[in-house]
């Protein structure tokens, strides 16, 4: 397998300094991808945009942003300060999911997620996910170690291109992550990555991050979430002011990218070829958990079945389709993050701790 060096950016301080240090450590790289057809957009929306065209949706993203989590916009503020760019580019960087999804973009496959109570290593919890992105993305990654100042609590997150949030692990013993899902209107407010991040940053449990979460809605698109700490986990799906928890087997939860909630079935915008890949992907995923068992599976298992064929979704050399640019195995009770980027069947692992140092074996 090959070996990747993965940036690894610890920050701490205040929301200004996080951010800014975020931007100034990835500043080449961020002006690289801004400048590669505005963040790749053009590469994937049918019709090209301008920033010139964006400005007043990206104003309203960053009214939504401060108003929801003030903290993240002022985070938000370090990193265009210290990457060097606009202040609503680096707004542009947080909402560009969004934006393409303006353009009806539509996903033919994204991330396989599940979560275990008694999976991990030992018998302890695993959160673990594919991430299945469009737009050539591998490139782009990066993992925080943020810890706000006077604050004991920090989070290991798991960041494309100049995003403050994606998915993670708080050292509370809470992690989080996502599943595209289709449906409901997609528009200027919170978008989900920063809504992790804010529950990453001020929740150390299931429980008290569904409450905050219901706090936040309307996001700005709908998704899944998996939640999971060493005694709870929980899979919820969005749609707009909407927020419903799935019913799940007793410690065990799995989803894909279409809605499995009653109330949401019928607005599903997947399309059909995405709606087939995303049922295949969920009952590869339930039978690949069958097989590695109930309990006490380890890091390398986890991703052995993260990167099987089937759930693992392979590129084609088209940047519009979505491939798996990454795969990760959070550990909530050791503070850990597990990391295979690029082909997770190509990639050895590099593991991130809260309470150690980066190391790749």
């Amino acid at each position: 397998m090959s070996q990747v060096a993965v940036p690894f950016i610890r920050a701490s301080g205040d929301a200004f300094d996080i951010g800014h240090k975020h931007g100034a450590a990835r500043a080449a790289e961020l002006r690289a991808f801004i400048g590669d057809d505005l963040c790749r957009i053009n590469k994937l929306a049918p019709v090209p945009v301008a920033i010139e065209s964006l400005r007043p949706a990206l104003a309203a993203y960053q009214r939504a942003i401060a108003d929801a989590a003030p903290l993240l916009s002022l985070e938000l503020a370090g990193l265009a300060r210290g990457a060097g760019i606009d202040a609503e580019i680096a707004v542009l960087l947080q909402a560009r999911r969004e934006i393409i999804g303006f353009q009806r973009v539509r996903a033919r496959g994204d991330c396989t997620t599940y979560a275990s109570l008694s999976g991990g290593p030992d018998g302890g919890p695993v959160l673990a996910q594919t991430v299945d992105l469009n737009g050539d993305l591998e490139d782009q990654i990066a993992v925080l170690d943020v810890q706000m100042a006077g604050a004991a609590r920090r989070a290991l997150v798991l960041s494309f291109g100049g995003l403050l949030g994606y998915l993670g692990v708080n050292s509370d013993g809470l992690a989080i992550g996502l599943n595209l899902v289709l449906g409901g209107d997609w528009r200027p407010g919170l978008p989900p990555y920063l809504a992790i991040r804010h529950l990453l940053g001020h929740c150390g449990s299931v429980g008290e991050a569904l409450g905050v979460l219901r706090g936040l809605l309307p996001l700005a698109s709908s998704r899944s979430l998996t939640l999971c700490d060493p005694m709870r986990l929980a899979c919820v799906e969005i749609i707009e002011d909407q927020m419903r928890i799935v019913e799940t087997s007793p410690g065990l939860s799995a989803h894909t990218n279409h809605f499995l909630h009653p109330d949401f079935t019928s607005t599903d915008e997947l399309n059909v070829f995405a709606r087939n890949s995303s049922l295949l992907r969920l009952k590869a995923c339930e039978a690949g958990l069958a097989a590695i068992g109930e309990s006490a599976a380890s890091v390398e298992e986890h991703f052995a079945l993260l990167a099987q064929p089937g759930i693992c979704v392979a590129g084609t050399g088209d940047v519009r389709r979505e491939k798996t640019v990454a795969a990760v195995v959070l550990l909530p009770d050791r503070g850990e993050l597990h990391l295979r980027p690029g082909d997770p069947a190509a990639s050895a692992t590099v593991s991130f701790s809260l309470s150690q140092p980066a190391v790749s074996r």
